[in-house]
């Protein structure tokens, strides 16, 4: 998933995000920092939200059906992901993939997995601690071999 896909399908997704959380236009604008003329625009589709919106909308409101569809259940790690053009450090530890991710690899206490909703990589250590991720298929794959080599 790229910046762009994420700004479009958020965008699209704004007016059921809103109502999902129960929110007004005026309450929503002013929670995601936008004027209300905006809200509206962009739930009208006649303008896309901008990324530093999408990523307020998506941290803010990543408990939603609707985020949780678009992301899978962690967001933030796609946002970040994305944000940062990949992961290379050990993060925060993770419930291990069981429902939105796909095992592409596992070897060594390695684990290499593929977001089935975003597309993105990342690998986890055996404790499940998250310790890359990219949307690089070929980065992902030569960085879990470094990894979990013999």
């Amino acid at each position: 998933m790229t910046r762009e896909e994420i700004i479009l399908k958020v965008s699209e997704k704004l007016r059921l995000i809103r109502t999902e959380a129960g929110y007004t236009q005026d309450k929503m604008a002013e929670i995601i920092g936008v004027s209300k003329k905006t809200l509206v625009q962009i739930e009208k589709g006649r303008m896309y939200a901008n990324w530093p919106t999408v990523v307020t909308i998506s941290a803010l409101f990543r408990e939603t059906e609707t985020v949780q569809y678009l992301f899978g259940n962690e967001p933030l790690e796609v946002l970040e992901t994305v944000a940062r053009d990949g992961i290379d450090y050990r993060k925060e530890k993770t419930l291990g993939g069981k429902i939105w991710w796909r095992e592409i690899a596992k070897k060594n206490g390695f684990i290499l997995q593929q977001n089935i909703l975003s597309q993105h990589f990342r690998i986890l250590d055996e404790e499940y601690f998250r310790i890359f991720s990219s949307t690089d298929e070929k980065a992902s794959l030569e960085r879990f071999h470094e990894l979990a080599k013999d």
